[in-house]
């Protein structure tokens, strides 16, 4: 069938103009063995080269448990062409009733030169009625910030572990959302990269006989692989959010220290070690090590608490996935306001 690949390509080249008319034939061609379908927006925008192509595959990915109209974007702001092009595609998968292919709609575009300044419009005009729009951008956020925008994105996804520059670019995309009047919800994938290890750390404390622990930590140890320490201060800054903690002495060395609300200290190590975005984590609270750490087999955390007088007794949880289409299936089933996020930076900008 015209349009829908098995093999990720584009799909269709199309005219700007006629989008909707070839859109129109996809479905109609396709009447009674396929059903659209979309709950969201979903457009991912990207500058660098292959983007297209590889974006389409995340996207045949994604579309598998979140129907959504993509509008997927690759963008070259230095061509010295002025030039737009449009494919049509869709992404389809086998209802679970096995008679009937259930898609996505995705819409390419390749803007070179100038012509990437008219993304507002690209977007707007290709949105699926008035369903929200989720806009994950890939690179850095360019200054200044186009205001137009942000006018009817609902959801902003971006990944500040590839941020050069984290204190920049949150003031960017903080500014964003002021301009849209705190409509724009930011969805961070180095924050959901926690997900399970913050469930695993949080477990510890669930009966209410561990929460005196919370006012007797002394030190953490977290280990992080290459390029990843913003995760592991992500991590530091969700614990003391939550706990009150406040930064006393900035990062040297591979170590930091907090005080906690009493100006009580405590000391944290970061250590770099290849692995896992987040590695080993200790935590040592009155002669009470509560241990977090990758098992063995990959797919699952070891998570541990010993003292001097208990035996330590590993059990299992989930381990978190780096994959980004793991990533953004977790951040497309959140709602809210990511307000926990917002407070975790808060907590260790400084450090960031």
């Amino acid at each position: 069938m015209p349009g829908i690949a098995e093999n990720y390509s584009l799909g269709q080249s199309v005219e700007i103009g006629k989008i909707d008319k070839e859109l129109k034939k996809l479905w109609r061609e396709g009447e009674g063995a396929m059903t659209r379908a979309s709950l969201i927006n979903l457009a991912v925008y990207s500058e660098k080269p292959g983007s297209l192509e590889k974006n389409t595959q995340l996207i045949a990915r994604i579309a598998e448990n979140h129907a959504c109209r993509a509008l997927v974007i690759g963008a070259n702001r230095n061509s010295k062409e002025n030039r737009v092009e449009a494919w049509v595609n869709a992404h389809c998968h086998v209802s679970r009733a096995g008679n009937k292919q259930i898609c996505s709609e995705q819409l390419s575009f390749s803007l070179e030169g100038p012509c990437v300044k008219l993304l507002p419009s690209i977007v707007f005009s290709h949105l699926d009625s008035d369903l929200p729009l989720y806009l994950w951008w890939q690179d850095d956020f360019p200054e200044p910030m186009d205001p137009q925008l942000w006018e009817w994105v609902d959801r902003l996804i971006f990944d500040s572990q590839t941020w050069r520059d984290f204190g920049a670019q949150m003031r960017l995309v903080e500014t964003a959302q002021q301009e849209a009047k705190q409509r724009i919800v930011l969805c961070d994938l180095n924050w959901t990269r926690l997900d399970k290890v913050r469930y695993a750390i949080a477990q510890f404390f669930d009966h209410p006989a561990s929460h005196h622990h919370f006012g007797k930590i002394e030190n953490l140890n977290i280990d992080y692989a290459p390029g990843f320490k913003s995760t592991a201060l992500f991590l530091i800054g969700w614990l003391g959010a939550q706990l009150n903690w406040k930064v006393n002495q900035p990062a040297r060395n591979g170590s930091c220290r907090l005080v906690d609300a009493n100006n009580r200290e405590i000391d944290i190590e970061l250590r770099q070690r290849e692995g896992d975005p987040i590695g080993e984590i200790a935590i040592n609270s009155s002669g009470i090590q509560f241990r977090v750490a990758p098992a063995q087999c990959g797919d699952l955390l070891e998570i541990s608490r010993s003292g001097e007088n208990e035996t330590a007794l590993p059990q299992s949880m989930p381990a978190q996935s780096n994959d980004p289409v793991d990533l953004m299936t977790q951040e497309l089933l959140r709602g809210g306001p990511h307000s926990v996020y917002l407070h975790a930076v808060n907590c260790v900008r400084e450090l960031l």
